[in-house]
């Protein structure tokens, strides 16, 4: 019996957090921030907004975000909501907010060829490995269609996929249709003794490998040009030690009697 009430007691839990998701993304909306955290704690819950703008979600004067709490407190029976705004360092490399641009973008009347490869080269330009982007709908005659934009490399199975793949997605309401904005972006990569390096460091381990072979080289034609110095300086020595041969030199009167005999 304690077994089911917990049970019911976690689902509910659960059931009233996506609730409260879903209410925090309608007040925020067509503002852009890519995850809502919810955590419990004994002095109440926390509610944490990742975002690159954070005065947009906090508002003038913090009115914004204190508008929300009030209205969490008294939708959901919440006691003491606290409200926290995380900023993003590097939004291109964060797909739920490249995802929720680009759908903002193709709303506002921008092509999504142009919208794809622009995002794709952003994402790339900000340090990622590879970026697929897959956008589909009413992109443009009676039927709808799907474009995807994909560079670098990025893992499409496996463990490495779920772990070390971004994964984002968005809709746009569009005239003709609603259209869907799929992201992934690969941050890191993972090698076979399983250390985990971004781009950076998978640039920086390259030129320390071409330094090696370029200093290898120089270190061989060193020692091949040495090697012709002293074979250069033996062949000298020979030439000093063979004797000489002496020339003979015969005067001009008995050359000509040597030849009248």
């Amino acid at each position: 019996m304690i077994d089911i009430l917990l049970n019911r007691h976690f689902v509910n839990q659960s059931i009233n957090g996506l609730k409260m998701q879903e209410f925090i993304e309608e007040y925020l909306k067509g503002e852009i921030f890519s995850d809502i955290e919810l955590e419990r704690t004994p002095l109440g819950l926390r509610i944490i907004i990742s975002t690159s703008r954070p005065g947009r979600i906090i508002g003038a004067g913090g009115r914004k975000i204190n508008g929300l709490a009030d209205e969490i407190k008294r939708r959901f029976n919440v006691e003491n909501p606290q409200v926290d705004v995380k900023t993003i360092k590097n939004p291109d490399m964060d797909a739920r907010l490249v995802a929720k641009q680009i759908a903002f973008a193709l709303e506002t009347g921008n092509k999504h060829k142009k919208v794809g490869n622009l995002f794709m080269k952003r994402v790339m330009d900000a340090g990622a490995l590879g970026v697929q982007i897959v956008i589909g709908g009413k992109l443009g005659g009676s039927k709808g269609r799907t474009d995807k934009f994909a560079r670098g490399y990025i893992k499409y199975c496996g463990d490495t996929a779920k772990t070390l793949v971004d994964h984002g997605f968005a809709e746009a309401l569009t005239r003709p249709g609603k259209i869907g904005v799929q992201v992934k972006i690969m941050k890191y990569f993972m090698d076979t003794f399983g250390n985990i390096m971004t781009k950076k460091d998978i640039m920086d381990a390259k030129a320390a490998a071409i330094q090696e072979v370029i200093e290898a080289k120089k270190e061989t034609d060193y020692e091949e040009e040495a090697e012709d110095i002293d074979n250069l300086d033996d062949e000298i020595d020979d030439d000093e030690e063979k004797p000489k041969k002496r020339k003979v030199v015969v005067p001009k009167k008995e050359k000509k009697k040597q030849t009248e005999k």
